[in-house]
């Protein structure tokens, strides 16, 4: 639930932030990748029923590999506010969205011709669409700016659970010959594949509701982001043409990331793979595709074959916290200014570049992070997000939960709050921005020069003593 500035183009629908005390669940931008509008991330926001429990995956005996998609239920799906977005955006007014809703069949039927230039018939292209209504209730979804954010440490504690965990090795044990073979055809670590469907989808019971082909036709034709979800409303018919996923299993998140590790459906286009043998990718019901696809896209963002993807580390005190910039250098280099492993292990690879967050502040763990941290960033670009699917693979393989504590009686700023700091942080001229309440990027910038201003560990982090401090004028 994994980030993410105005300078970049919209990746994912929020952000999970570990910039300072907060992950923040907000509306994001930046590039598209695999999953950047996941399920995990719409149970996060409550556009789906939290209150559902998760039925147990079930195997036909006479097809092993295949897994029973979860079965939806719950409450009905709420409905469009029918208020302004929050962005501001002229096309995410209330009337610029009854406008286009009232628009919605003729936008539809006039994506024929490009459909079917991608080899899709019409009489295809037609029975795919036909009865088609839009989700209004996802323009709610697109401009959310929820109040309060989550603290890294809390959004650990959802994610990284025992009875996950015991699931993770149910399905590593079950399925130990399909790991094996993926991992010997792609490289990629089996344990962060089976990190990645646990938090992605909780092993295929929790990969969203919504169908496809109608989320993303209503983003493709309602909202701001029209010409972006053209593109995965396209592939979503794609998919439905080629046979891949049956119509009726062909459902996910509110802005159209599906199956067991949640591809977006142009990223399923490039990426996933038909590891079974079936002439079909079907990354809702087949295992050896699930694994092998998830494989695939990891192989595709550099992922480096025999390394991990980082280290808990013991920040000194008086460590020099603008070291924590994401600048690369080697392991031997960070251990040179006091960096140590915790729990008093040595580096395995002192020659392994590597950079430095601190996502709790100085009164919490550090965490050297290398190439392949990157790599899980690329599959969602949040290092909280991450953060949880190194651990949770660490967990899986054996490991420990992390040595050091968290600074678990930190308060977590609100929206207002997180806005004032903003606000504040520019009237000294730190910060440059605009305020809009993200605690990410130029923000944390400016906090850490503001920090090392007045003495304090320039940590970036957002706590509400420095809130106070900025407040008070000292």
């Amino acid at each position: 639930m994994r980030v993410s500035t105005a300078a970049r183009v919209w990746r994912n629908g929020l952000v999970v932030a570990a910039a300072g005390l907060g992950v923040c669940l907000a509306p994001a931008t930046g590039h598209a990748q695999n999953n950047p509008f996941s399920a995990i991330q719409d149970l996060f926001t409550g556009s789906v029923n939290r209150t559902q429990t998760a039925q147990p995956q079930q195997f036909a005996p006479s097809q092993p590999a295949q897994v029973a998609p979860a079965p939806s239920g719950g409450s009905a799906p709420k409905e469009w506010s029918g208020e302004d977005g929050q962005s501001g955006h002229p096309l995410m007014t209330a009337s610029a969205i009854r406008q286009s809703a009232a628009n919605f069949s003729t936008c539809v039927a006039g994506f024929e011709g490009d459909a079917a230039r991608r080899g899709i018939p019409s009489e295809n292209f037609r029975r795919f669409t036909a009865g088609l209504t839009p989700d209004l209730r996802i323009m709610d979804l697109v401009d959310a700016q929820p109040e309060f954010t989550k603290a890294v440490w809390d959004y650990l504690d959802i994610l990284v659970t025992d009875a996950r965990l015991a699931r993770g090795r149910e399905m590593l044990t079950k399925h130990a010959a399909i790991f094996e073979q993926a991992e010997k055809a792609y490289g990629v670590d089996r344990y962060i594949i089976a990190a990645i469907w646990g938090i992605e989808s909780n092993y295929s019971t929790q990969a969203g509701d919504r169908p496809v082909v109608r989320s993303t036709a209503t983003l493709a034709c309602i909202g701001r982001r029209q010409k972006y979800f053209k593109d995965e409303f396209l592939a979503t018919l794609e998919i439905l043409n080629r046979g891949d996923v049956k119509p009726e299993l062909l459902k996910g998140s509110w802005a159209g990331a599906f199956g067991a590790t949640q591809f977006m459906p142009t990223a399923f286009k490039r990426d996933a793979v038909d590891f079974d043998g079936d002439g079909r990718r079907n990354i809702v019901e087949s295992v050896p595709d699930i694994i092998a696809s998830t494989s695939n896209k990891f192989k595709k963002s550099s992922w480096q074959t025999g390394q991990t993807w980082g280290y808990e580390v013991v920040i000194p005190p008086k460590f020099n916290y603008l070291y924590a910039d994401r600048r690369m250098m080697t392991v031997a280099q960070w251990q040179s200014l006091g960096i140590k492993r915790a729990g008093g292990k040595d580096f395995p690879r002192t020659v392994d570049q590597a950079y430095l967050i601190a996502p709790g502040g100085a009164g919490g763990p550090g965490f050297l992070m290398l190439l392949n941290f990157r790599a899980i960033m690329r599959y969602n670009p949040s290092e909280a997000y991450a953060l949880a699917i190194g651990h949770f693979a660490d967990r899986l393989r054996g490991g420990q939960p992390f040595v050091q504590a968290w600074p678990r009686d930190e308060k977590v700023l609100t929206r207002a709050e997180r806005l004032e700091l903003q606000q504040l942080l520019a009237t000294r001229g730190f910060y440059r921005g605009e305020p809009d309440g993200s605690l990410s990027g130029e923000t944390q910038k400016a906090l850490r020069s503001f920090q090392a201003s007045v003495g304090a560990p320039a940590d970036g982090f957002a706590s509400s003593s420095v809130l106070a401090r900025l407040r008070s004028g000292r």
